[in-house]
């Protein structure tokens, strides 16, 4: 794997952005069922106690629905997103702390690139932890 700052952790990245896009339509999806009922039940209230607004035609009651699913869906979605971004900077931060810790005990200026050399010797000395431990219990 290359050092260069565009090539590395490109999975990790195409990884991150999958799950980001999934939060966002799960969160988009829900925002807009609950805004849609809210919005619904405006308009059937409004509709039951408001002569004037009885009035109004079907198309504005519409869009007074469709407008609330849309704000719902933007606000819900959008709410996921920095979730999960709150999220991912903390762990990375996590990681970036232990990093230029254990590279200055080890003497190591802490540079973006020992950093990613850290990262990538700590993940292949974990996935031979993990590789030894199937092998000892007999998953291959």
């Amino acid at each position: 794997m290359s050092d260069h700052p565009v090539s590395a952790d490109r999975g990790r990245r195409l990884e991150h952005q999958e799950r980001a896009y999934r939060l966002q339509v799960r969160g988009g999806l829900e925002g807009a069922v609950k805004y849609t009922v809210y919005g619904t039940l405006l308009v059937t209230l409004g509709h039951l106690t408001w002569p004037l607004f009885r009035r109004q035609t079907l198309a504005l009651k519409g869009f007074i629905v469709s407008s609330a699913a849309v704000t719902g869906l933007v606000i819900n979605a959008d709410n996921y997103l920095l979730r999960y971004e709150s999220q991912q900077r903390l762990t990375e931060n996590e990681v970036r702390r232990r990093a230029r810790n254990e590279l200055a005990q080890r003497g190591i200026i802490a540079t973006e690139g020992e950093i990613r050399k850290w990262r990538r010797e700590r993940e292949a000395g974990e996935a031979g932890q993990a590789g030894e431990e199937g092998m000892r219990d007999g998953n291959f």
